[in-house]
């Protein structure tokens, strides 16, 4: 979401999603971004209600019940691995458990690895539709087809 300035999209969804009914919150992983906080300071200045910011270990047990998690941007945060693969370097890092939601819209320019170097589960889940591209470009297109005007 940073790489791609896509803060405001994300808000123009955010207002899409709310204006159907849909409960919308924002699960943000501690040290997403470059540095700890940046994920909370693009959101607040796209003016998202900090109520709908929940933290990653309250926003867990609610993930099974969730209809749809969309992930932007994240790898290493997101990757099952952490909890399942005791050879992962990232093997007891706490993660958002973004698997365990009903379907999972991953949106990324491609699978590579993140930061730790290795593949995420997360990206080959059955539940998981990989969303290529540019955040803001794709969440802009996510928002049109809402609003029924297509997309990409």
């Amino acid at each position: 979401m940073a790489v791609a300035q896509a803060q405001h999209k994300v808000r123009e969804l955010y207002d899409a999603l709310k204006k159907r009914g849909i409960t919308v919150k924002f699960a943000i992983h501690p040290v997403a971004g470059r540095m700890p906080g940046h994920m909370n300071v693009l959101l607040a200045e796209a003016e998202i209600p900090y109520d709908d910011l929940v933290e990653m270990d309250s926003i867990n047990p609610d993930m099974p019940q969730a209809d749809v998690a969309i992930v932007i941007g994240a790898n290493d945060t997101v990757n099952p691995a952490a909890k399942t693969d005791k050879g992962s370097p990232i093997f007891g890092m706490p993660i958002v458990e973004a698997e365990n939601a009903k379907t999972i819209f991953a949106i990324k320019r491609s699978k590579n690895p993140g930061f730790a170097g290795i593949d995420n589960a997360l990206y080959f889940n059955d539940k998981t539709w990989m969303l290529f591209g540019d955040a803001k470009a794709v969440v802009g297109d996510l928002v049109k087809a809402l609003a029924g005007e297509g997309g990409h």
